[in-house]
Order: C-alpha cells, then sequence, then structure tokens
C-alpha cells in the first residue's frame, strides 16, 4: 500500500470551526485537496460562503452553517445538518478560537470569559454534539497551543488557560470515547502563524519575540501545520489518541 494513501480523507465528511479566516481557512482547503468533503462553521457568513464557492469550484461539495461554538444549540444543530446532509461526520476539527491579551489585573472579566467560552467551551460542545452522529474510526482534532504548555512573554492569561484546558479535554474525550466509541481524539498545537490573531495588536513585538526565541527564527507559513492537521486527521495517525503534536519552530524546545 502507498503510504501516503492513508492521509486521504476521500469521501470523508470533515467539519471545520472557525473557517471564516486564518488558520481554518488553510485547513479548509488542505482536507478538500485529499478528498474530503467539507463542513465549513463560522460566524460570518459571507465569509463561509467565499471559501465554499472557491471549493465548489475545484469539485469539493461543500457544506456551510453560521455557528457560534459558545452557543450549544448552535452546536448541536450544526452536527444535526451535517448529519442529515451528508449521512454522517468523519472527522471534526475544532478551530475557533480567539486570543485576547491583557494584563491579568486590567483585563476586562467579560473578555477573560468570552476567551474561556469559545476556545475551551466550544470546543466541549462541539465535540459533544458531534461525537453521535461520528463512526468507529473518525477523529477529532482539537486545536489547542504552544502555550498550552509554556508561558507566553505577552500577558494571555485567558488565552493560556483555555487552551491548556484544550489538553485536558482531548486527553478526556480519548479516555471516554476511543475504546467505546472508535473515536480518536487527539490535540494540534501550533506556535506561531499568520492569522488574525497573531496580526492584532503587538504584532511586530510578537514577531520579533519569535525570531529570537523560536529555534527556527521565524513564524511558520500555513503548508507546514495543513501537513500536521492532516495527518491527525486521516488514518495516517490511527494509533494516536489523547496526544499533542506540537509545531512550534522549537519555541518550546528554547524556553
Amino acid at each position: 500500500m502507498d503510504p501516503l494513501a492513508r492521509f486521504r480523507l476521500d469521501d470523508k465528511v470533515v467539519v471545520i470551526t472557525g473557517a471564516s479566516s486564518g488558520l481554518g481557512v488553510g485547513f479548509a482547503r488542505a482536507v478538500a485537496a485529499v478528498g474530503a468533503t467539507v463542513v465549513l462553521a463560522a460566524r460570518r457568513e459571507d465569509r463561509l460562503e467565499a471559501l465554499a464557492a472557491e471549493l465548489r469550484g475545484q469539485g469539493t461539495t461543500v457544506l456551510t452553517r453560521r455557528t457560534d461554538v459558545s452557543v450549544l444549540e448552535d452546536c448541536e444543530a450544526l452536527a444535526a445538518a451535517a448529519a442529515a446532509d451528508l449521512g454522517r461526520i468523519d472527522v471534526l476539527v475544532n478551530n475557533a478560537g480567539i486570543g485576547l491579551a491583557g494584563s491579568a489585573l486590567r483585563q476586562d472579566p467579560d473578555d477573560y470569559r468570552r476567551t474561556i467560552d469559545i476556545n475551551l467551551n466550544g470546543t466541549y460542545w462541539m465535540s459533544r454534539a458531534c461525537a453521535p452522529h461520528m463512526p468507529e474510526g473518525s477523529a477529532i482534532v482539537n486545536v489547542a497551543s504552544v502555550l498550552a504548555s509554556v508561558a507566553s512573554r505577552f500577558p494571555q492569561a485567558g488565552y493560556s488557560a483555555s487552551k491548556a484546558g484544550v489538553l485536558g479535554l482531548t486527553r478526556d474525550l480519548a479516555q471516554q470515547w476511543s475504546r467505546r466509541r472508535g473515536i480518536r481524539v487527539n490535540a494540534l498545537c501550533p506556535g506561531f502563524f499568520d492569522s488574525e490573531i497573531t496580526a492584532s495588536e503587538g504584532a511586530e513585538n510578537l514577531r520579533a519575540m519569535v525570531a529570537e526565541s523560536a529555534v527556527l527564527g521565524r513564524y511558520g507559513d500555513q503548508e507546514e501545520l495543513d501537513s500536521a492537521l492532516l495527518f491527525l486527521a486521516s488514518p495516517a495517525s490511527s494509533y494516536m489518541t489523547g496526544a499533542s503534536l506540537v509545531i512550534d519552530g522549537g519555541l518550546s524546545s528554547s524556553v
């Protein structure tokens, strides 16, 4: 058997949250390129439709659904629609997230709550909503962060806490569902890549920090993360569950 065939997702239904911008757009293009049927979910419908049109033009079957992952009912409606229209869900990529920063003594409590609601609670709600529609052999990929394991040089208590929580959630769901339901659950932990989060306030200082601290001395390219996502989403990682895959240019090894 061709080893590369294990990275294919032909005829698999892949749900991607946070698919209206940044890493989510790249992930959608990557899974479409290896044969997946794609379900795009985010709050910004206009951007979802633009990406859907692009992928349909390349022959991919695409379903879009406006979804706020912090709302359980939205997550359940998305999972039900995907299962009704496409028969099942084979892969869930919990990518939706925000990265609000601020001093722990000054950050607006509502910003902290919103970060936890989207990054951590949203991952849980989506996983819980999709699992009943996922057959044996399915996979969940939770997009965490290198900051789940190492301290940021910038004040990001809410973000770091939410992503550390995602790692704990990943391990627990893997324990609950891998043997009983046949659903593998793993986490992808990116370092710094170009996205809306890393392009926000303080972007120049952030890029300088990565240049100084990461072993490779630069931000990652989308394609360098896409290959890791495909590994975790596909049968190529069939003996992995409850694990975390760090793609950070050596940032965590130098801290």
